[in-house]
């Protein structure tokens, strides 16, 4: 009788360490999402949006663990991060380390080549060659210090660009695409919340430069003051415009169609804008909820044609994924694995994104043209310049001398 309670003690310990971790791939990742096999050679999964979706969101949730490994002191035989790309055949080529606090908020995954570690010879078609993922806000104490500077970045400015993190995301990026190709399905940027902030502007950031990348965000942040204050400022400027419609003017009509032939002769020389991100929004995410703030022709760009259209001569800068029926709750709402959950519903978002018409603008926007040169004068014009200054000097010592001899 008295063994009894040790043995119960014992076998509750190596329950507890038997016990398995809540953020195993297998105990929570996507219940049905099989693996690549020799069937993706004939039909590739990568082709179903649904599975592509799943699958990067799975690659960011792997970021996330990757500092959580770090802070946990896990080593590559009890690593939890492994777990969340190792299945569809990737594998870590380098994690994106803030050299200030040694946290990881990103890393560049590649697919697997390596004979032993996958059944297939060939990457599926549509399967990205890199794709670089970017994890969110930590609060975590060794983190959270970087991350929330951040945070109130992008909440006082609307950018990221003065980050460090930017910077390493950036330059993993454009080192990425040059090896593997940007434009296709070569490379991929995610990321989720602060790190679909960064997803976002890197991959505009690159698109500027003429490479353009797939780029997949989850609740990417909206809510900032310069936003606001920017369209605080659109809106007086439009009900001026409406003010001045009615005052009369002499000489307006001149003047409304001379802005009128500018206006046509700038989107004559607009470029069409073919980087379009895929933005992933649950309303009732206060954080990313302002994406879906709408208004007919802000969030499109005339183009001479494409397969991207909405019928009226426009093109789509971004498609906007929906939940229709999912998560309610913010912190729910605000969560990565929902875009992985078998129970959420989904739909693409018909209407045109104010404010991410607003963020692309810069991408189809013409750049003014630089001011000409002033005109050089030829040697004959600086010859004749000097002839006419010796026959003034002439003339004027002629009526000096002629006003004296009176």
């Amino acid at each position: 009788m008295a063994n009894t309670v040790p043995a119960a003690k014992n076998a509750g310990q190596v329950a507890a360490v038997a016990a398995p971790d809540p953020l195993e791939f297998h105990v929570c990742g996507p219940r049905n999402l099989p693996p690549p096999s020799w069937k993706d050679l004939l039909r590739s999964s990568w082709k179903d949006p649904n599975y592509r979706r799943m699958v990067i969101a799975c690659f960011i949730q792997g970021v996330y663990l990757l500092e959580l490994d770090r802070q946990e002191k896990r080593d590559d035989r009890t690593s939890l991060a492994p777990q969340w790309w190792r299945p569809f055949r990737y594998r870590l080529a380098q994690s994106l380390v803030d050299a200030r606090d040694g946290s990881v908020y990103g890393a560049v995954l590649e697919w697997d080549r390596r004979p032993a570690a996958a059944a297939l010879p060939f990457r599926p078609s549509g399967a990205p060659a890199a794709v670089v993922a970017l994890r969110g806000t930590l609060l975590r104490a060794p983190t959270a210090l970087r991350d929330v500077a951040d945070d109130l970045r992008f909440l006082a400015w609307d950018s990221l660009k003065g980050s460090v993190r930017f910077a390493g995301a950036l330059a993993a990026l454009r080192d990425a695409a040059r090896r593997h190709g940007g434009n296709g399905n070569g490379v991929c940027v995610a990321g989720h919340s602060l790190g679909a902030g960064f997803a976002l502007q890197v991959g505009k950031a690159l698109a500027k430069e003429g490479v353009l990348v797939e780029c997949h965000v989850f609740n990417p942040p909206s809510v900032s003051l310069a936003t606001s204050l920017r369209g605080f400022a659109e809106m007086a400027g439009d009900v001026w415009g409406r003010v001045r419609a009615w005052l009369p003017y002499v000489g307006s009509s001149g003047q409304a169609q001379a802005q009128v032939q500018a206006q046509q002769a700038a989107a004559d020389q607009a470029p069409t804008c073919k980087w379009m991100p895929h933005l992933y929004i649950n309303t009732n995410d206060y954080i990313c909820c302002y994406y879906t703030d709408s208004a007919s022709g802000t969030a499109t760009v005339t183009a001479g044609g494409g397969a991207a259209g909405d019928g009226n001569g426009k093109t789509e800068l971004a498609k906007i994924v929906l939940v229709s029926k999912g998560p309610t709750k913010f912190l729910d709402a605000h969560g990565l694995n929902q875009w992985w959950a078998d129970d959420v519903e989904l739909q693409v978002a018909l209407n045109h994104s104010k404010l991410i018409g607003r963020q692309l603008r810069s991408l189809y926007t013409p750049t003014p043209a630089p001011p000409a040169p002033a005109p050089q004068p030829s040697p004959a014009d600086v010859s004749d310049l000097s002839s006419n200054k010796a026959t003034s000097s002439s003339f004027r010592r002629a009526m000096l001398s002629w006003s004296g001899a009176r």
